[in-house]
């Protein structure tokens, strides 16, 4: 998940949501220290960059599982080099350790 810059919470605006008990334990569960509501923040900061497409993933070669030869569908970027893949060129999509499938640049050697 992105960092996110924090913002002091007086400078937040307060808005009630409405969350299952269970869905509210998982996510105190797996938020640790930084509590759940920050993270609540950082789901949907990344959700609103992935929107956006501000979204832009760091993964290290180290994060990458397996890798499948494709081609582009459209302009993509490699997540490990920044590359262009344009669309209709050869491509890898790497499976990472956490089950994404990113796109990486075929002349990396993996």
């Amino acid at each position: 998940m992105r960092t996110i810059n924090r913002t002091v919470t007086t400078e937040m605006e307060v808005t009630s949501i409405r969350l299952e008990k269970d869905l509210k334990e998982n996510l105190k569960k797996l938020s640790g220290s930084q509590g759940y509501q920050a993270l609540i923040r950082d789901i949907l900061w990344n959700y609103v960059h992935q929107k956006s497409g501000d979204y832009r993933p760091h993964f290290t070669r180290a994060d990458i599982r397996a890798t499948f030869k494709a081609t582009a569908r459209k302009d993509e970027s490699c997540v490990l080099s920044g590359r262009l893949i344009e669309a209709n060129q050869p491509i890898l999509l790497g499976l990472t350790i956490h089950g994404d499938l990113i796109p990486i640049s075929p002349d990396l050697d993996i």
